[in-house]
């Protein structure tokens, strides 16, 4: 025994540098992409993550990294208190996964020219769309105890807007309703079909994300009401809805309508979606992602975030604001990488947009606290309009041309 015993402690010394030069010690591994500023921040706060790999794409430089998944709501809270950035990270199954998200996909649609051609449909759909519709949706989805990915509130949130969207839909042979589940997580997402005519091969996308989360303490019990983030999204998103299905419009193109689950955890719910659109080969003609619509906390009424999106729709959509909101006023800004789920449709080449309710400096104030609530957001869901009528405007817009 004696011996043996130098030998054994010899090779057990071994097993352990290996051990730490393969990588950090971790209870459970997560491979995310994150922008350089982002990483940077999180070094300081969860030193044992590794870059793997990174790439400088057009708007900054991206690094694959691989950290302890029970760091992943601490550095998502960092990122948005010290950058002002939500999100900021995109959560991928596998290492593979993580390293083929650095590489940036050629935009599938083709060039196209977009044109402002449905007055007489938009602008008597536009005028009768309600402020009380959206207040009432955005009080039931904030209304639940969170909207947690990982929680029971969370899936009944996803039932009421299942049940939401059915009713909407009744009568309409044209329209399917269902939810999309995931692995790995209870939350469904939430999905609306309108079949398209002669171009039904074609998709509009629009979304928002189902989710809510507060920044520090998420547990399956944790108040997390998310009335702007994004219960606003969602309610503007279903107000389009309502009054589009109202008003008898049958589309050329395709529409879908998406509510994501986990949003807040990396994009999960729209990347698994935006990549089986790739997978199959489908056609999309644009995306636009409605995440916090309700907070007017700068100036202009309207930001189009210029980073991760398509300046083709962007113009686009400013043209329409101009046409069908002339009253309104638009700004420009960026929100950097992975900040809401246009991201993952930008990162499988589809074009896609985020119109936001304020500059980024001056955005809620409230978000992933216990405070995010329709009273924070001064009790009026006026802001919140603008953005479900730009909405109906690019989808039928968009799905008649």
């Amino acid at each position: 025994m004696k011996s043996g015993l130098p030998k054994l402690c010899l090779l057990f010394a071994l097993c352990l540098s290996l051990a730490t030069s393969a990588g950090p010690s971790m209870k459970r591994r997560a491979w995310i992409t994150i922008g350089d500023a982002a990483y940077r921040q999180v070094k300081t706060i969860a030193p044992d993550a590794v870059s793997i790999d990174s790439r400088q794409l057009p708007a900054e430089k991206v690094h694959a990294i691989v950290v302890d998944e029970g760091r992943l709501a601490k550095i998502a809270g960092a990122i948005h208190q010290r950058l002002g950035q939500c999100g900021g990270y995109m959560y991928h199954g596998s290492e593979a996964e993580a390293r083929a998200a650095l590489d940036r996909r050629r935009v599938l649609a083709p060039a196209r020219a977009y044109a402002i051609a449905q007055r007489e449909l938009v602008e008597p759909m536009l005028a009768g769309m309600q402020e009380k519709q959206i207040e009432a949706s955005i009080l039931s989805l904030s209304g639940f105890t969170n909207r947690y990915f990982r929680s029971q509130s969370g899936v009944d949130a996803s039932n009421w807007l299942l049940a939401t969207w059915r009713e909407l839909a009744a009568g309409r042979a044209d329209i399917s309703v269902m939810q999309v589940h995931h692995q790995g997580y209870p939350q469904p997402s939430v999905s609306l079909t309108i079949a398209g005519s002669d171009l039904a091969e074609e998709t509009v996308v629009v979304g928002a994300h189902l989710d809510s989360i507060i920044g520090i303490g998420m547990s399956e019990t944790a108040r997390a009401p998310g009335a702007d983030d994004d219960a606003s999204g969602v309610a503007s998103m279903t107000e389009a809805l309502r009054a589009l299905i109202a008003s008898g419009y049958r589309p050329r193109r395709t529409i879908q309508v998406i509510a994501y689950a986990a949003e807040e955890a990396g994009l999960r719910g729209s990347q698994e979606i935006a990549r089986q659109f790739r997978q199959a080969g489908r056609k999309v003609a644009g995306v636009l992602q409605l995440d916090m619509t309700n907070y007017k906390g700068a100036a202009n009424d309207i930001y189009l975030i210029t980073d991760y999106t398509n300046s083709q729709q962007n113009a686009f959509l400013a043209q329409l604001i101009g046409a069908y909101l002339p009253g309104l006023t638009v700004g420009y800004d960026r929100c950097g990488y992975g900040c809401s789920d246009h991201a993952s449709w930008d990162a499988q080449g589809y074009p896609a947009s985020m119109p936001f309710e304020s500059s980024m400096a001056r955005d809620n104030p409230h978000i992933h606290t216990s405070k995010d609530t329709l009273a924070n957001s001064g009790n009026q869901t006026a802001h919140a309009l603008k953005f479900a009528r730009l909405a109906a405007a690019y989808m039928v817009e968009l799905s008649s041309q």
